[in-house]
């Protein structure tokens, strides 16, 4: 799915140029980045790059490894930002919705790439598959979603770069609530009313539907998503345990033969998202998401079994723990 960049700010930065002093009306968010040699817009005299271009550079490597650790449906929130091609979620505040705005809903992504959107209704949604403009996705959420909330009904929300210590959404959001998503065949969900469609939105709707990957949500267990492809199906699994102890225990099953779910199906590698491991099956072209409902059950009473093993692996498992390993890929 096309990103949309981030874009900045222009805020106030030509009377805070030629003043000499920097205005203490300017805020950091309002600060353009600018060229690193340039004389800083806050209008300090200094070169952009020794003053606010220090902090953007900050906020851009410093990484939070696990931005959704803390919400309710933590594997969930992984799979919708790297995994799943339409899905929607109902998101609850701490605080009370403000006056015209009758919900806010996370959605994997939204027409034109729009960081967020408020509908005429008042409703938000906030898109999750979007580049981000820090090292911390949390943050940049958060203040997407807290400029959402106040924007022009009828309007996208545009990304901007997030001030130092802004807050996250485990801050805004009512970590008591549940997180329950929702797979979408397609991206109708964008549309309130199909018939006052903009082409732009039209056309975009069209593409991204093309574009998406059939995907299902496995019920019997959290955070497995079963998906088709033209040459086979897969399934990948959001998991929450330390990953050295997950391996291990993989490696322990994968050694004695039943990592897998069943004939024809095969337990290729894992991937790193967001701090958690994801786990990878092949599975035959004809082997549905029903299909895979009872085999996935099944692997999830197994695994249950190894994982507070705590005897050294043998041998045989130190090899599938290799294979296991040898075949990882860092997503984020």
């Amino acid at each position: 799915m096309a990103k949309k960049r981030p874009q900045t700010k222009a805020g106030k930065s030509s009377s805070a140029r030629g003043s000499g002093v920097r205005p203490a009306a300017v805020a950091d968010a309002d600060i353009p980045v600018v060229g690193a040699r340039e004389p800083c817009p806050c209008g300090s005299g200094r070169r952009y790059k020794a003053c606010h271009g220090r902090a953007a550079a900050q906020a851009v490597t410093e990484l939070v490894q696990r931005p959704f650790e803390g919400l309710p449906g933590e594997c969930d929130w992984v799979a919708l930002r790297e995994l799943v091609p339409a899905a929607t979620a109902e998101l609850r505040l701490k605080e009370p919705l403000p006056d015209g705005v009758p919900s806010v809903t996370l959605a994997t992504v939204l027409p034109m790439a729009w960081p967020a959107l408020r509908r005429d209704t008042g409703a938000v949604l906030l898109a999750l598959q979007n580049d981000t403009a820090s090292g911390d996705i949390s943050r940049d959420l958060a203040d997407v979603l807290g400029r959402a909330l106040t924007a022009t009904p009828g309007s996208p929300v545009a990304a901007e770069r997030v001030p130092a210590g802004g807050p996250r959404l485990q801050d805004l959001l009512d970590t008591g609530a549940p997180f329950t998503p929702v797979v979408h065949d397609g991206f109708e969900f964008w549309l309130e009313d199909a018939s006052n469609t903009t082409p732009e939105v039209a056309a975009s709707l069209e593409r991204a539907n093309e574009a998406a990957i059939p995907t299902v949500r496995l019920s019997g267990v959290d955070a497995a998503y079963w998906c088709e492809t033209p040459e086979k199906n897969h399934l990948r699994w959001v998991m929450p345990h330390p990953e050295e102890q997950l391996l291990d225990a993989l490696a322990r099953l994968h050694a004695a033969g039943t990592s897998s779910l069943g004939e024809g199906t095969r337990l290729v590698g894992s991937f790193r998202a967001h701090g958690l491991l994801v786990p990878v099956w092949d599975l035959p072209r004809g082997m549905s998401a029903d299909d895979t409902e009872k085999p996935a059950a099944a692997f999830a009473e197994r695994l249950g079994e190894v994982l507070g093993a705590t005897a050294p692996l043998t041998p045989e498992e130190r090899r599938a723990r290799g294979g296991l390993t040898n075949r990882q890929v860092t997503l984020s």
